[in-house]
């Protein structure tokens, strides 16, 4: 049942959460809070993202906060360290914020950084973890074909254990699945998935190993449940940058999913300075619990957004709720 605007509105609160290092580009956070009867939940679409994408985080925020999640197979959730494209003396550091991970993801193809920076952050990675450890890049399909050829060249020495969207298109991840079958390093789609009108053609084209799903692109708990169920490979749960509220809405989805393979990205609230709950859900031992984390209310006041920027998270409420509405008549 679709909740009304107003109900939405009046528990809405906006915050902007400062950031450890930059990642995505971006040194702040902004994300708009809701509390709905079965507790706080989150919508935070990035700002570049047009209102019909941003829907689908609306329908995942009232699907939080207004739906019963659905039963847990598991009470706490392996995380992975997330380990932005900084330079590789900064990378013990970084892992130091993840105390217990036995995985990292790296990100690599940063614009205006080149592969042999990705080459020594990676291999600064593999040599903090040891031999034990689990290392695994997200390109954010920022190279083409024949750059993530020569790219997983370079970085296969450190075992990898898969590449993330290395290229942008679902033409493209079967052919480096195809060109780098014999060294046999998994490829992840992540963009192909979570935003793409039809999420599971990645997984009937072949073009991947297993799938990155994020509970906000993919309209909600439910909803992405539904497409792990048709999709028949592993996946990977993962997060978009989310204050604890939305890392609790991945959380609930990874501890619904029957099986799971691998480690999670859900442990990305150790990358910003200050969080909204009152025990944020940082990794402890490697992992996160399967809860929903008490919001305070005084640090909501102390990381509220802007007068302006309020009212254009707002606005984009309004906006997308028409969209979500419309879909719910249909």
């Amino acid at each position: 049942m679709l909740p009304e605007l107003t109900d939405l509105l009046g528990t809405a609160r906006v915050v902007r959460l400062p950031m450890r290092s930059r990642f995505r580009g971006i040194t702040v956070r902004e994300a708009v809070l809701f509390e709905g009867p079965e507790g706080w939940t989150e919508f935070s679409p990035f700002v570049e993202y047009d209102d019909q994408e941003s829907a689908a985080w609306l329908h995942a925020a009232i699907d939080f906060g207004w739906r019963t999640a659905p039963a847990t197979l598991r009470d706490r959730i392996p995380v992975n360290a997330t380990v932005p494209a900084v330079a590789a003396a900064e990378v013990p550091a970084v892992l130091d914020r993840y105390p217990g991970a036995r995985t990292a993801k790296v990100k690599v193809a940063e614009p205006g950084l080149t592969l042999a920076d990705d080459v020594a952050r990676v291999r600064a990675v593999r040599e903090h973890l040891g031999p034990e450890g689990r290392v695994r890049v997200d390109a954010n399909a920022l190279w083409n074909v024949d750059e993530a050829e020569h790219a997983i060249h370079a970085l296969a020495p450190f075992d990898l254990e898969y590449v993330e969207q290395p290229c942008a298109t679902v033409e493209e991840l079967a052919e480096i699945r195809r060109r780098t079958r014999y060294m046999d390093i998994p490829i992840a789609a992540d963009e192909s998935v979570r935003k793409a009108s039809d999420p599971l053609e990645v997984a009937r084209a072949g073009a991947a190993d297993l799938l990155v799903i994020k509970a906000q692109p993919l309209g909600g708990i439910h909803s992405a449940l539904r497409i792990v169920a048709e999709a028949g490979l592993p996946v990977v749960v993962s997060s978009a940058l989310d204050t604890s509220v939305g890392i609790a809405m991945g959380a609930h989805l990874a501890a619904a999913v029957p099986g799971l393979e691998f480690d999670c990205g859900l442990g990305t609230v150790a990358m910003f300075e200050h969080d909204v709950a009152e025990t944020p859900l940082v990794p402890v031992d490697g992992a996160i619990p399967v809860t929903r984390p008490r919001v305070s209310t005084a640090q909501l006041d102390r990381l509220a957004a802007p007068d302006d920027r309020r009212e254009w998270w707002l606005d984009r409420v309004r906006r997308c709720y028409r969209i979500v509405e419309h879909a719910a008549a249909l």
